[in-house]
Formats: structure tokens, sequence, C-alpha cells
């Protein structure tokens, strides 16, 4: 099919679809994806002389190339985008009772001190006198971004 000035329909879609992929490269967040390589792929179709709008044949190869295009570019786009955990909400409460290692001096004054509880740091004081580094500690309750600590004892107790 020949629009524009003689330009061929098949090489109008693989250009944009072309580009619609550059922009997804740009901006990734995999809505542009699927929608350009379907593009890339009719257009193709076209200009290997399939009639994708008028012949039965032409629409159903049509739609299954649309179709596996889609689920190929979903299978590989999952497959390169790096594997990252859900993000989690903590309330203020939840943190009692956990435990960390200190990371950086905690003491009873200011909140400079660090610990680290389950991968993630905080700021920390003391609820009891200063705790040195690689000291395990118990979380007694929390303030805003900041929490209070206690020194785990070597029988396991606060």
């Amino acid at each position: 099919m020949v629009l524009f000035g003689g330009v061929d329909l098949g090489w109008i879609l693989i250009v944009v679809g072309a580009l619609v992929l550059l922009a997804e490269a740009y901006t990734p967040g995999f809505f542009l994806t699927v929608p350009g390589t379907v593009m890339v792929l009719l257009g193709a179709l076209l200009l290997l002389g399939v009639d994708i709008f008028n012949s039965e044949w032409g629409i159903v190869a049509g739609v299954v190339g649309a179709l596996a295009a889609a689920v190929v570019t979903v299978l590989l786009y999952s497959r390169i985008t790096p594997d990252e955990r859900p993000t989690t909400a903590l309330s203020r409460d939840s943190f009692a009772g956990r435990t960390g290692v200190v990371t950086r001096v905690v003491d009873t004054v200011n909140f400079d001190g660090k610990v680290d509880i389950e991968g993630n740091t905080w700021s920390a004081i003391s609820e009891t006198g200063t705790i040195p580094v690689g000291t395990r500690v118990r979380v007694v309750r929390s303030e805003g971004v900041h929490i209070i600590v206690k020194e785990i004892t070597h029988d396991g107790t606060t």
C-alpha cells in the first residue's frame, strides 16, 4: 500500500516503530516497547507483500505476528530488566523489637550514631549509654525517622 507521495506504508510503520523503540530506550518504562515492536513487524509483513488489510490469511498473519511479537517482547524485556525488590512501607511502631548492628558509635546525646537493620542504615540514639561499632542492638522504639536502641548482652537480653 503506497501513501504520502509514493512512500510505502510498510516503511512508515517500520520508521515509526523504530522511533517508538528509541523513545522507550531514552525513557524506560516498557509502555512503548510492545507497540514499537508490533509496528516494526507489521511494516516488515507489508514490505514482504503480505496484505494485512484485505486478505483473510494476511489478517491472520498480521494478528498472529503481532501477538507473537508482543509475547516475545514481554519475555525478553522481563529478562533484561533488573530484578527489583518491592518497596515496603514501615510504620513507626514496626521497628520495635528488631535487631541490628551499630555501624557508627551510638550515644544518648545525638542522632549521629548509625545502626544497620536488615541492610538499611538508620540514625540512632542509645537509651542507656554509649554503644561501640559492631555491637548488636535491639530497637526499643522509634521517633520519626530515628530509632532508640539498647545493647544486646551476651545472653541475648537488653
